[in-house]
């Protein structure tokens, strides 16, 4: 396996990094990537001729627009056209070009927001999506349902994870874009700076999430890569939650702020609670090792030495 040549689309993401690093960890020297000034994704010849020329043996799709509850909220068009293009013409030109073995990355919040704890992955489509980040949703449910109809009309091996929520090195920090780690690590961090000032944050506090470290994720997409699963979906988590005021509490404590925190109601929560269940991968032999505490620690420490890049991208 590790001589195949593998496309990782993505791979200056924070995802895509970490699977390019576990991969060259673990021994793979035929890695292909592209720059999104070489490669638009959302190109659709642009992609196919990429395939083409350099016909990978497998692809992991970890190129995506992602945000937190305010980006999807002001930019549902980007989200949902962007996200359908850039895995359209991917999944599509794997397909073309005969590439059998394929990760899609999909996310836990493809489910509906008042399904059942935890979220099994029958539950898809199963009732309406959480309205703060339905555009994302709706397009990682288009690229499930591709990668299920080639496996089932051609024969393709192309399997969908569905991480929870992702945090860790290269993150985005960037306050009207980031998901909820990455703004309580600056928000906190930047309070402490200035003589521990109150820190407001959205919500009540009360909502329930579930948290992954993105170095699991990509041993998961290894796992993935590495092994004949028997499903063509999976969750990818850790199989444990907390709310919002208890990683507020803990993400305070890391950064060392001693200041209040504010906690403003009249913002949104999202969904109440999202924990999945993720007895089929376990049972396939993979598990999350990486605990929270640490996981949050490793991740500050990397946003403390790329502090100064880190003001640079967003501006």
């Amino acid at each position: 396996m590790k001589e195949k040549k593998i496309y990782i689309a993505g791979h200056l993401g924070m995802v895509g990094s970490a699977v390019l690093n576990t991969l060259s960890a673990k021994g793979y020297d035929n890695i292909i990537t592209r720059s999104r000034e070489q490669l638009d994704l959302c190109e659709q010849l642009q992609v196919q001729d990429f395939m083409n020329a350099q016909k990978p043996d497998a692809i992991v799709v970890a190129a995506a627009k992602v945000g937190g509850i305010l980006a999807n909220d002001q930019y549902p068009y980007e989200f949902l056209y962007n996200n359908l293009m850039i895995q359209n013409n991917i999944i599509n030109a794997a397909h073309a070009c005969d590439v059998n073995h394929l990760i899609f990355l999909g996310s836990s919040c493809i489910y509906p927001k008042h399904a059942p704890q935890p979220l099994s992955e029958e539950y898809l489509l199963t009732g309406p999506l959480e309205p703060t980040n339905q555009w994302y949703a709706v397009a990682k449910i288009v690229g499930v349902k591709l990668c299920q109809a080639l496996n089932r009309q051609y024969g393709r091996n192309y399997i969908t994870l569905m991480p929870t929520n992702l945090y860790g090195p290269r993150d985005n920090f960037d306050l009207k874009t980031s998901h909820v780690v990455p703004a309580m690590i600056r928000k906190f961090h930047e309070a402490k700076e200035q003589g521990h000032a109150p820190v407001t944050l959205w919500g009540s506090g009360t909502p329930k999430r579930e948290f992954l470290y993105v170095n699991d994720l990509a041993d998961a997409i290894c796992f993935a890569l590495e092994h004949e699963l028997q499903r063509d979906m999976y969750n990818i988590g850790c199989g444990r939650d907390l709310s919002i005021r208890a990683l507020a509490a803990l993400i305070q404590q890391i950064t060392g702020h001693r200041g209040d925190i504010i906690w403003d109601d009249e913002k949104p929560d999202g969904t109440p609670r999202k924990l999945l269940d993720v007895t089929a991968i376990n049972s396939e032999g993979w598990e999350a090792v990486t605990d929270l505490e640490a996981g949050l620690q490793a991740t500050y420490q990397w946003f403390l030495g790329h502090e100064k890049e880190v003001q640079h991208l967003i501006g």
